[in-house]
């Protein structure tokens, strides 16, 4: 009499486990990359004034990154910024990299924000010929990838030539 073995009734189980799998990765690696990077108008960009410290002559902020469009999307790499006047002219050179994170994608649902450490050098560190102090009035702010800003508007004290780099932001992070 014949018995089927174990394998060949194991075998058609495993095939359909695994095209059951493939099928399931393939969906929701489908559904990730629809979730697009978010647009700068879907986004309310603002400084947490809630001073994040302090150290060896800088100060430390928190940049937030708010998704108000209504749909999921993702952000990651470092936001492009300047500090402004009141006519919106850049103020001396735009921000440096503060390589201090590991880069992520980081996925907004609506409402939910992402932020980045925000690092503004003391002005007073430099002399005043080669910074030439004033007043900003906030910063100009370019969410990761893309290539319309946002103004927060921010005041501090800000350096108004083109040396030395005074701004420093770090790539951005889940909130």
């Amino acid at each position: 009499m014949w018995r089927p073995s174990v394998c060949s009734r194991i075998a058609p189980l495993a095939i359909a486990a695994t095209i059951a799998f493939v099928g399931t990765a393939l969906a929701s690696s489908a559904a990730s990359r629809s979730v697009r990077a978010c647009a700068t108008s879907g986004l309310v960009v603002w400084v947490n004034t809630q001073p994040g410290g302090a150290a060896a002559g800088s100060f430390y902020y928190t940049l937030e990154f708010t998704n108000l469009s209504g749909r999921t999307c993702t952000l990651r790499g470092y936001p492009g910024m300047s500090a402004i006047d009141l006519r919106g002219r850049q103020l001396g050179r735009p921000a440096g990299r503060l390589p201090t994170t590991r880069l992520r994608t980081i996925t907004l649902r609506p409402g939910a924000s992402a932020t980045a450490v925000l690092r503004i050098a003391d002005v007073y560190n430099y002399a005043a010929g080669a910074c030439r102090p004033t007043r900003a009035a906030g910063l100009r702010v370019y969410p990761p990838n893309q290539t319309r800003a946002k103004t927060a508007p921010f005041p501090f004290l800000a350096c108004t030539k083109a040396t030395p780099t005074y701004l420093d932001v770090a790539g951005v992070r889940h909130a």
